[in-house]
Order: structure tokens, then C-alpha cells, then sequence
């Protein structure tokens, strides 16, 4: 799926990998967190499970080919992340990645 920039961030994984703190529940009702799967979910109930900095409900490689096992349930934090904002350059970053170009946002080739 393309968000409205037309860059198709699901194959990144990089916002999904950077912080075990970042994926955590603010406005979700409780009947949208009861459809994550609990053994994704934290055991203190704060947010997503991660393995250190990764989230459990990430698979494949990061930068590589990387998607969200939960795409459609997943947390509210995690939609807001939008390709070439702030938190997704520094995730791109802290992986080794350089930032989005412009045209890579609009979905243009490289």
C-alpha cells in the first residue's frame, strides 16, 4: 500500500526496528487493542512487544523487505509515522539508510 505520498513505506521496517519506547498505545479504545494479537502486546499493556528495539510484529529485514504482520491493526503511533518525516529519517538513519529523497516520497523513480 502507497500512503498518500505515493511511497510504500511497508517494505522499509526501519520506524519498526529503532526503539522498543516508540510503539506504544495513546488513542486506541480498547476494542481496537483487542484485536493485536496478545503475544504482541507488552507485558505491561504500554504498547507492542519488542524483541530489544525491534517490534515483534515486524517480519522480514529491515531496508530490505520488511512488513507489518499487523498492517491493519496496528497502533496509532505507527500510522502517524509518514515517510520522510522527522522520525522516519532518523529511523532510516539509526539503520544505516539515507533519509527519503523527494522523489522517493512522491514514488517517482530514483
Amino acid at each position: 500500500m502507497s500512503t498518500s505520498s505515493g511511497f510504500d513505506c511497508r517494505v522499509c521496517g526501519a520506524c519498526c526496528a529503532t526503539s522498543a519506547d516508540w510503539p506504544r498505545f495513546s488513542m486506541e479504545s480498547d476494542e481496537q487493542l483487542d484485536r493485536i494479537p496478545e503475544t504482541l502486546v507488552a507485558a505491561d499493556l504500554s504498547g507492542m512487544r519488542c524483541e530489544n528495539d525491534r517490534c515483534l510484529a515486524l517480519a522480514g529485514v529491515v531496508g530490505e523487505g520488511a512488513s507489518c504482520t499487523i498492517y491493519e491493526l496496528r497502533p496509532m503511533v505507527c500510522r502517524e509515522c509518514q515517510p520522510g518525516d522527522p522520525e522516519c529519517d532518523l529511523a532510516r538513519r539509526t539503520h544505516g539508510m539515507d533519509p527519503l529523497t523527494p522523489a522517493e516520497i512522491a514514488g517517482a523513480p530514483g
